[in-house]
């Protein structure tokens, strides 16, 4: 039986992990469950699945649920630290948005515990800090994401200097198909409308921009040490090989599947085992289609691969930055193309620490999203 720490169990991440637990209740059992605000939904999680401990992040919701529950509700600025500081779970699955997860990511981390990554900011902003300590701790680091858990699959076994290039996929978003023209005058609706993937609104804008595949593609340098020319991006509408890697002799192995975040995250708790079906199976009956990003249009993934060749603080405050402007762009403050812009301004000011400690990563996200 594993224990798992389910940290934003109110989003999209988090209640499809909850799936999986219903789908085997006798191989996996929750811990703790963790929301920002949703306390009706999260409410209705703890009289399913009984956690020992449940967090809240809104402090006024908190109270609310403490009223309502038997078992001890906990929030404040360090609630996901007090959590990840806690013995009786086995992996802490890391479902919330933003930079607010790293500290305890760190934290369970240093207890030994196997991470269950789907927040991305995570690798981008302190990476080198997260994989030298779960080299040093022994946690096993896997990634719930379709692209990362693809690379994970088609590398098992193999020997990492063989590895030509890692192979990363890309939908292209809701916008791949606009001109620069009509880049020039997308709506919030525009830019949410997903062909594939039903995700937050927070990360949609990030696959519009292609953002997302950006941090994708620094996340993958670090969790599989592979320097930054030797990854690349197409674009793969149908989202069906969700990635690739390369090898020496040429040989290229792929992962097919349907497109359904259910396969990662079963995938990341239960390997090495493969348990039963989790997504429905793929049919032949479709072609495959690829090809290149357009960097004019969709500038954000040039950017990323920018602030990975520089290093240090630079992949952390490129996604402060774009933290700050799909805010700004989703309460209807900015343009879309207004994204990419002060990205590019700011990373063009902006002097990059090297071999940051994280205090340094955090000052240097707060001092950016402050100018921007």
């Amino acid at each position: 039986m594993k224990q798992i720490a389910l940290m934003g169990s109110t989003g999209s991440i988090g209640t499809q992990t909850l799936d999986v637990v219903r789908k085997y209740p006798d191989r996996l059992k929750v811990f703790a469950l963790s929301a920002d605000s949703n306390i009706d939904l999260l409410f209705e999680q703890i009289k399913e699945f009984n956690p020992t401990i449940v967090g809240v992040a809104n402090k006024k919701k908190a109270k609310i649920l403490e009223s309502k529950v038997s078992i001890k509700v906990i929030t404040g600025p360090n609630m996901l630290e007090e959590i990840a500081n806690m013995d009786g779970y086995d992996t802490f699955i890391t479902a919330t948005v933003g930079l607010t997860i790293i500290r305890a990511t760190i934290e369970a981390i240093r207890k030994g515990r196997d991470i269950a990554l789907a927040n991305k900011e995570t690798l981008v902003a302190a990476g080198e800090i997260i994989m030298r300590e779960a080299k040093k701790y022994g946690s096993q680091i896997m990634p719930i994401d379709s692209e990362h858990s693809a690379l994970f699959q088609c590398l098992n076994g193999e020997d990492n200097k063989s590895i030509k290039s890692l192979i990363i996929t890309c939908s292209g978003g809701a916008l791949r198909d606009y001109s620069k023209e009509e880049l020039k005058k997308v709506s919030i609706e525009d830019a949410l409308g997903h062909k594939t993937w039903v995700m937050g609104q927070k990360i949609t804008i990030d696959s519009a921009t292609l953002m997302n595949k950006g941090f994708e593609v620094i996340e993958a340098m670090w969790l599989y040490d592979i320097a930054p020319q030797d990854i690349q991006v197409v674009i793969h509408p149908e989202s069906i090989i969700h990635s690739m890697v390369e090898y020496s002799d040429n040989s290229i192995i792929a992962q097919i599947s349907e497109p359904d975040m259910k396969l990662p995250i079963q995938y990341a708790l239960s390997y090495p085992e493969r348990w039963g079906e989790s997504i429905k199976r793929h049919k032949f009956n479709t072609s495959y289609t690829f090809a290149e990003p357009d960097l004019d249009r969709f500038p954000c993934l040039h950017y990323a691969f920018e602030s990975m060749k520089i290093g240090g603080t630079m992949p952390a405050v490129m996604n402060s930055i774009n933290d700050v402007m799909v805010a700004r762009f989703l309460d209807g403050k900015c343009e879309y193309l207004d994204i990419p812009k002060t990205i590019k301004k700011v990373m063009n000011s902006y002097n990059a620490v090297q071999n940051p400690t994280l205090e340094e990563i955090e000052k240097a996200i707060v001092d950016v999203s402050e100018l921007v």
